[in-house]
């Protein structure tokens, strides 16, 4: 149990230090009050779990200890849901109410698509 504790630790660590800088990259690109780190962190989040269960339903490819790395530790620390929640809260505070129904709308249409999509793409290919 603590070597799984160990690599999901070690994945969500990774998985963090890539959102920051993944979404404080984007967000700086484009200076806008749409929260765009955020969101492209969690699309691309989307698809590659997809592609990790892709590949972890495929047989051998992916070892229990590698799907808990990728699955629960790094996308788990990629992504955020929390972040996601406060964001709509504050585009709401502010009156926001457009980008507050794109994001949300968007991030859940576009987050389902991508994690069917990165599902897809393993599932032909391979």
């Amino acid at each position: 149990m603590i070597r799984l504790i160990m690599i999901a630790g070690a994945g969500g660590f990774l998985g963090t230090v890539s959102r920051f800088l993944t979404s404080r990259y984007f967000q700086n690109l484009f200076l806008s009050s749409f929260p765009l780190g955020t969101f492209i962190v969690n699309i691309t989040g989307c698809l590659l779990i997809g592609i990790f269960f892709g590949l972890s339903e495929k047989g051998n490819l992916l070892s229990p200890e590698w799907r808990m790395f990728l699955t629960v530790g790094f996308c788990g620390g990629f992504t955020t849901f929390s972040t996601f929640a406060g964001e709509n809260i504050a585009l709401l505070k502010d009156g926001n109410f457009f980008y507050f129904a794109l994001y949300t709308g968007l991030s859940v249409f576009l987050g389902l698509m991508a994690t069917f999509l990165g599902n897809s793409i393993v599932v032909k290919v391979m």
